[in-house]
């Protein structure tokens, strides 16, 4: 149901692990400001909070990493990269030739905070290097790293050697001298430290070159870019020697990419604080989902930053205050990479062959692992994580058809060997991997939903799957609480990708559960 917002302030945040559809909800949001205030201007900005190019995005057809998904809407007049942002300065440039191939205008509207930190290709190396010194040093199973190099470029702020945005400001002498020392660091610790072969060095490049090439297939066919643009040995010292960069031309060409949005690096504070001075609004973006979260996630399936409204304030380098947060999730559980996936469908049912055609990484184009919805997950996000609506997406992707009968299960508690019940998820992660999920069984539907509006044009049965829903991820955040006050409201439920594919109706969160109560 679409009541007021709350606070000028308004965060989209995943609730899961990641691929919720957090990017659709941005124009949403947007939108609805406008009818609400009757202002087109009425949003002074978007704002990328956290992480880097190691996030995917899809909004209005627009695949995006580093630029927040307001690039899709041609008013808003500024798209933020907060402090709390790791960027390639070549991929900004590289993501904004591709939107604007799309006729969207981005680098005049581009402000980034000079605080934010810069990465570069030693991060995408040491990244590389890490997951090979987990699988072969350490014997474990890879990560599942994207190879963006997020994880280094933090490490380089809590090991105090930053390098920022303002930098590109400074003197170039300062720069290259900067940029000189991160690679020796690197260096050494790539061959020293994770002891990674020589062959394998030289395959690193390859890697880097043949996953941008690939992702930017199209701009390199229209002739907007070419490969040499992506061909990472042209860091390779013309003596081949290993473990050794051509530090000067790495320091050029970031240097000189770095120039390219010299006008972009601002304070972000000030003009933050001004829209909210002129009455408009702030939307902030998360990269990734609660449960990635550095801290409160379960290492190493875990992202470099933190991922819910807390950092909302630290990367906008403001006071903290009332802000109206938007959970965001699917009507299923979707994971990648290693993670212990508690409710994951079994492989060769229908729901799982079906669903797998549908989910793969925006940014990776990894094969995404597929799972019933789990309400604990959501509920412990909705507890410690808070946020006063829900946006529900991809509920048309559970409509039923063939020989299977549709029948949907919600995990609405866990279970460990001898039957007692966990309400909440556990932080041990040694007791989490142990355990196994209660389910409750609803029948599904066969209707196509996609072209449903309103929420009482909705089969029954795609009704009470999302009261129970409702029911079960509000049990769980209240469970043990005498004062039970966590009950989100449902915003908004995509019945499809494209933007006008949403339901933006439905009943009061208390009237919805009474469907089931």
């Amino acid at each position: 149901m679409l009541t007021p917002f709350s606070s000028q302030f308004i965060t989209d945040t995943g609730i899961s692990t990641g691929d919720e559809g957090k990017g659709r909800v941005i124009l949403e949001i947007i939108n609805e400001l406008r009818d609400q205030h009757n202002d087109p201007k009425i949003v002074a900005s978007v704002m990328k909070v956290n992480g880097g190019s190691n996030s995917g995005h899809t909004v209005a057809g627009l695949k995006l990493n580093l630029l927040p998904g307001g690039v899709a809407d041609p008013i808003v007049p500024h798209l933020i990269i907060g402090s709390g942002v790791v960027a390639d300065p070549r991929k900004f440039l590289w993501e904004s030739i591709y939107a604007e191939s799309y006729g969207h205008t981005v680098l005049s509207r581009l402000v980034i905070d000079n605080r934010c930190l810069v990465s570069d290709l030693t991060h995408r190396l040491l990244d590389l290097a890490w997951e090979d010194f987990r699988v072969e040093q350490m014997q474990q199973t890879p990560r599942g790293s994207t190879g963006r190099g997020i994880t280094p470029a933090y490490l380089d702020e809590v090991g105090q050697f930053q390098i920022y945005y303002a930098d590109f400001l400074g003197p170039k002498e300062e720069f290259f001298d900067k940029i000189a020392w991160r690679a020796e660091r690197a260096m050494r610790t790539i061959q020293h430290v994770c002891r990674v072969k020589e062959a394998t060095w030289f395959e690193f490049f390859s890697r880097l070159s043949e996953a941008e090439t690939k992702a930017h297939k199209a701009l390199i066919e229209s002739g907007k870019l070419t490969e040499s643009d992506f061909d990472f040995a042209q860091f390779i010292p013309e003596d081949k020697v290993p473990f050794t960069l051509d530090t000067t031309k790495l320091a050029t060409v970031y240097w000189e990419a770095g120039q390219q949005l010299r006008d972009a690096i601002s304070d972000v504070r000030e003009l933050i604080l001004k829209g909210k001075d002129e009455g408009k609004f702030l939307i902030g973006e998360f990269g990734q989902a609660y449960w990635l979260d550095k801290r409160h996630g379960f290492a190493p399936n875990v992202t470099a930053s933190h991922t819910f409204t807390p950092e909302f304030f630290q990367s906008a380098g403001i006071p903290a205050q009332p802000v109206h947060n938007i959970g965001c999730c699917k009507a299923y559980d979707t994971k990648v990479g290693t993670h212990v996936f508690i409710t994951e469908i079994e492989d060769g049912h229908p729901l799982s062959n079906k669903l797998k055609q549908l989910e793969f990484g925006a940014t990776t184009g990894r094969q995404r692992m597929v799972g019933w919805y789990d309400a604990v997950e959501k509920g412990d996000a909705l507890r410690y994580g808070g946020y006063q609506d829900l946006a529900l997406n991809k509920l048309d992707a559970l409509s039923y058809s063939g020989d299977w009968n549709g029948d949907l299960q919600i995990c609405i508690a866990y279970q460990d060997s001898e039957g007692q019940l966990y309400h909440h998820v556990p932080r041990n992660d040694s007791v989490r991997k142990t355990l196994s999920p209660v389910y409750k069984t609803l029948p599904g539907w066969s209707e196509d939903i996609s072209d449903v509006r309103h929420f009482a044009d909705l089969p029954e049965n795609a009704k009470i799957y999302l009261a129970w829903m409702l029911k079960s991820l509000t049990d769980v955040a209240n469970y043990g609480d005498n004062n039970k006050t966590l009950f989100p409201n449902l915003r908004y439920i995509g019945v499809g990708p494209e933007p006008n594919q949403i339901i933006k109706d439905a009943p009061d969160v208390m009237e919805l559960i009474k469907l089931v109560s």
